[in-house]
């Protein structure tokens, strides 16, 4: 069974930085692709940023420059360093893993999700 366990939100003004970590089990976490999602209050789910399994890396727009993607094969985790962060950037974000190397931008495209972790940036 495959589970995703995502930490490191919180509480942050603006302008701060937060660093979230997704555990995953269960799969062949080495040859899986592996997305970052989030939600807002009333607004559906969208594409932040993923990484392949070769490290290959795509980012929505809106993060483009401030976000960072990593993964740690050893250790079965993807990382989302978040910096300049803004109001906007205010959402539940979700860790998503696909069963196949090659990464998509849309939910459809994953097959495992996390519970997600709260982000909130103070203005």
């Amino acid at each position: 069974q495959v589970h995703l366990v995502e930490s490191g939100g919180g509480l942050v003004q603006a302008g701060g930085s937060l660093r979230l970590s997704c555990a995953a089990s269960g799969l062949t976490f080495s040859s899986a692709a592996m997305g970052w999602f989030r939600q807002a209050p009333g607004k559906e789910r969208e594409f932040v940023a993923y990484i392949n399994w070769k490290g290959y890396t795509y980012y929505v727009d809106a993060v483009k420059g401030r976000f960072a993607v990593s993964r740690d094969n050893a250790k079965n985790t993807v990382d989302l360093q978040m910096n300049s962060l803004k109001p906007e950037d205010t959402a539940v974000y979700y860790c998503a893993a696909r069963r196949v190397s090659w990464a998509g931008t849309t939910t459809y495209d994953y097959d495992y999700w996390g519970q997600g972790t709260q982000v909130t940036v103070s203005s």
